[in-house]
């Protein structure tokens, strides 16, 4: 069993193009932590994987924002467990998208870098929505992480 419970993945193997389980089971002696959604914004209110062009106008980049959502969420979860458990502990996330078929896979090949084995990636749903709380947001992920107490 890993820190975030125990995988479970469909006998048939029906499997998406990203690194998750269809389910964790959760040890019940645990501490949950429920991390709002959280974006690549930096402490300085600009955002990774936002490149301003000299014309004004801005460049964005999926994967890397969704690196720096990730990195975001590991201080968030370290922050929480005075520094005891991090990604590892995650075992459910939303992914929010503001465009699924342009941004999906280099979503996914950031994922897939934090969790190669799917068996010990969380579960995890992705949706596509209208619009994020900020222009210069593509991805947002929020989660759930289950920490021994």
């Amino acid at each position: 069993m890993s820190l975030n419970g125990t995988g479970y993945i469909l006998p048939s193997g029906a499997q998406g193009l990203a690194n998750y389980t269809h389910a964790r089971t959760v040890p019940s002696s645990s501490k949950t932590i429920y991390v709002s959604g959280i974006s690549s914004r930096r402490p300085d209110g600009t955002f990774e994987g936002c490149t301003v062009n000299p014309d004004g106008t801005s460049t964005l980049d999926c994967a890397e924002q969704t690196a720096a959502v990730l990195r975001n969420i590991e201080a968030v979860i370290r922050g929480a467990t005075d520094g005891k458990c991090g990604l590892e502990s995650i075992v459910d996330a939303t992914v929010f998208l503001v465009n699924i078929p342009d941004h999906y896979g280099q979503m996914n090949g950031e994922w897939n870098k934090v969790w190669p084995d799917r068996q010990k990636a969380p579960a995890r749903t992705c949706v596509q929505v209208g619009a994020l709380p900020h222009p210069k947001i593509l991805v947002e992920i929020k989660c759930t992480a289950v920490v021994a107490e």
